[in-house]
């Protein structure tokens, strides 16, 4: 289970590198195509890793490398001269800027339908595989989570920059340095993240057209056929 939700993720991360280059490569300076390159090479590679992995430990620390190389390019993902959606790097609990403050936002809506989508079929989604059990913690639906990330949140926030439907005063800045969002501005990206859940898509395992926000309740789903024995592994989602 881990090993596949762990090659996913790293793949639908190059997937978003991959679409990135597709589409807006070409305008790119050198340098930014080398890098974005670079790591396309480097998560692939890590992808592949993740099937020889003999241990959750390993496993772990390959997704914090592809993490690791994923963020460290998401800079030349973020197509705005605008310093204000400047981006050195992941934070949390505070996030430290706007691309955070949204990336944070959209992980925690993905939770609540991961965790949401969990329960609906029966699993305990305090019970993880990849993130090791902690009092009050969703464990398995952070596990969930993993291969989804790339595909709804971060592929929303970028949109959302890159289109300019974001501006620096939809942000505020707390006194100890947290960024978050104003209560309109959360509105409009409740809608546009409820309008990114209808998109369509074919289910790679499936085969069957669905709407983005039903894939967590099919991997959901997937994972319980799986631990059940009516699957004889777990078909993580890797998005095309």
């Amino acid at each position: 289970v881990v090993r596949g939700i762990v090659a996913a993720k790293a793949a639908n991360q190059r997937t978003v590198i991959r679409r990135a280059l597709r589409d807006h490569g070409a305008s790119m300076s050198s340098q930014q195509r080398e890098a974005l390159e670079a790591a396309e090479r480097r998560l692939t590679d890590a992808a592949r890793r993740t099937l020889v992995a003999a241990s959750v430990e390993l496993l772990r620390g390959i997704e914090g490398e592809a993490a690791q190389v994923y963020f460290g390019v998401f800079p030349h993902l973020l197509r705005t001269d605008d310093p204000a959606f400047a981006f050195a790097g992941r934070s949390r609990r505070p996030p430290l800027d706007r691309v955070n403050a949204l990336l944070s936002f959209f992980y925690a809506l993905l939770g609540h339908d991961c965790r949401s989508a969990l329960e609906a079929h029966g699993l305990d989604p305090q019970v993880g595989f990849l993130h090791a059990d902690r009092p009050g913690r969703a464990s398995l639906a952070l596990d969930l989570m993993e291969e989804l990330r790339p595909v709804l949140a971060d592929r929303l926030t970028l949109s959302l920059i890159n289109r300019r439907q974001m501006a620096a005063d939809d942000f505020v800045v707390d006194e100890g340095g947290g960024v978050r969002m104003t209560d309109e501005a959360r509105r409009r990206v409740l809608v546009a993240w409820q309008e990114r859940k209808r998109d369509e898509l074919t289910h790679p395992f499936l085969g069957e057209t669905l709407p983005l926000g039903l894939v967590a309740h099919v991997q959901a789903q997937l994972l319980a056929r799986h631990l059940r024995g009516d699957l004889d592994g777990y078909p993580a989602f890797i998005w095309k």
